[in-house]
């Protein structure tokens, strides 16, 4: 059998859980991987055959997607080139964690293609949603990567066809410690947003990972460093807790672990908002705006509770099952 397992490059999440996924692929059949978009920044330890552009979101530097800066780099031409281009057809599976690319290429040849992503999990009817209707937001999420067959991660697995959340290696067989120092991964805030909020809590050391910066330098209490797993990992696994957009990879080894948590949802981001309804009503601390938040802040580092959820290593079953079903 040879299969394509199909990444989305905008975000590291996607990466993060395809460190997990492409070894337990790759010893089941021959794999080919592939990744479209241009905004992540992990290297991952596997070679990737297919590199797109892709549809990807730019990150700006207020809290939420850049509109004008996403339209003016994305190519539909190029996008649309490499949809024809892309040698479907000589796969006996494709699988797609939300990458539109091989989606697209399996609908225009009528090909099945599974999908195998956390947004598949947030589009069910089923699974929490925030107060506010986004109906943009919604035909984002149903229409970015058509898959005729759809399985997703969340917090709870609260259907056959949703799963819990894959942790990777390096943080499931890991031994965590708790130190002073607090974590920090918001790709939509700039630097200068940052320490203007964290320098007001003088007592707690913060480590930075930014997208905005190429190396490392540490302000009063403030330590800003460019992201790179390795070092990300290294940070999480002995911090007292993490502070992060409302993603989903992100979250879940916080959980996992039993790190102090909070989240704040990149703006006009649906996906975000959903997975921080979920987490709120898990007891998980959400920030609606960061700026002006030291206060909250303070008083989640003194007053929080830590949840912890020991999520199943079943990545390999789940694989198993969708290639016995499709494959």
């Amino acid at each position: 059998m040879k299969i394509l397992y199909a990444i989305q490059g905008t975000g590291n999440g996607h990466l993060a859980r395809a460190t997990e996924i492409v070894p337990i692929l790759k010893s089941m059949a021959d794999t080919d991987v592939l990744v479209s978009g241009t905004q992540a920044d992990l290297k991952v330890p596997f070679n990737i055959d297919y590199r797109f552009p892709g549809l990807s979101f730019i990150v700006g530097q207020k809290g939420g997607v850049d509109i004008r800066e996403t339209i003016r780099r994305i190519s539909f031409i190029q996008f649309f080139r490499d949809i024809r281009n892309l040698p479907v057809e000589n796969y006996d599976l494709v699988i797609s964690d939300f990458e539109p690319v091989s989606a697209w290429a399996c609908r225009l040849r009528r090909k099945n293609c599974i999908g195998l992503s956390h947004q598949n999990a947030v589009l069910h009817p089923s699974a929490p949603k925030p107060e506010f209707n986004d109906i943009f937001g919604k035909l984002i999420l149903k229409h970015y990567c058509p898959t005729k067959f759809q399985y997703g991660f969340n917090f709870k697995p609260f259907l056959p066809c949703i799963f819990p959340p894959v942790i990777r290696p390096d943080i499931r067989n890991a031994e965590p410690t708790v130190k002073p120092h607090f974590t920090v991964y918001l790709p939509a805030y700039s630097d200068e947003q940052i320490q203007d909020v964290f320098s007001q809590i003088q007592d707690t050391e913060w480590q930075v990972f930014s997208k905005h910066s190429t190396q490392k330098y540490k302000l009063g209490n403030i330590l800003f460093q460019p992201v790179s797993l390795d070092g990300f990992t290294e940070s999480f696994l002995s911090c007292t807790g993490l502070i992060c957009t409302a993603g989903f990879e992100g979250p879940a080894e916080a959980i996992f672990l039993g790190k102090k948590l909070c989240v704040i949802p990149m703006k006009g981001q649906y996906e975000q908002f959903c997975n921080a309804a979920y987490l709120k009503s898990m007891g998980i601390k959400v920030l609606d705006h960061f700026s002006n938040s030291a206060p909250e802040l303070t008083d989640w580092i003194k007053n929080s509770t830590v949840l912890q959820v020991s999520f199943p290593d079943i990545t390999e079953e789940i694989l198993e099952e969708i290639l016995l079903k499709h494959g």
